[in-house]
């Protein structure tokens, strides 16, 4: 029988195994919930070191989210990063990118998470000029433009 204290039921210490093994094996919250006569939240509660999605939120030490920002990125910029070798995030920020026509050029507007940002801002360096390249001074003005947008994003972040 589950313990009572108060009016809150709690599952017991030596039921939460029990609990724990038959969520793993496909079993409802609200079935267990059902099962052990208890609340759909002492169940969650039981099973909660199995969720640490959900568990992550509620903690001082976990890192907070980085909310998505949205910087404009130089054409130049964002033809160089299509032909990188990007991860999945990076190519997703990119593809998800709204393109806004500049006179002749145009200007990708990339809304991701600032980590997302310079770690876009880090791939594009060789546009700056690498040993052997001389580097094309548009693409170098595009890149800083693109790394001043980044850089304005931590003067900005609050303490």
């Amino acid at each position: 029988m589950p313990e009572i204290s108060g009016d809150v039921a709690r599952v017991t210490a030596g039921k939460t195994e029990v609990v724990c093994a038959a969520h793993l094996g496909g079993r409802s919250i609200a079935a267990l919930a059902r099962e052990h006569g208890v609340s759909r939240g002492a169940i969650r509660t039981a099973v909660a070191d199995l969720m640490p999605e959900h568990t992550a939120a509620g903690r001082e030490d976990a890192p907070a989210l980085e909310l998505p920002v949205t910087l404009d990125m130089p054409g130049k910029v964002a033809d160089f990063l299509r032909t990188a070798e990007l991860d999945d995030i990076e190519r997703a920020a990119l593809d998800h990118g709204v393109t806004v026509r500049r006179g002749q050029c145009y200007t990708l507007r990339v809304s991701a998470a600032p980590e997302v940002h310079r770690q876009l801002l880090a791939r594009c360096r060789p546009l700056d000029g690498i040993l052997g390249a001389p580097a094309i001074p548009a693409q170098r003005k595009a890149r800083r433009k693109y790394e001043n947008c980044v850089n304005a994003l931590e003067s900005t972040a609050g303490p």
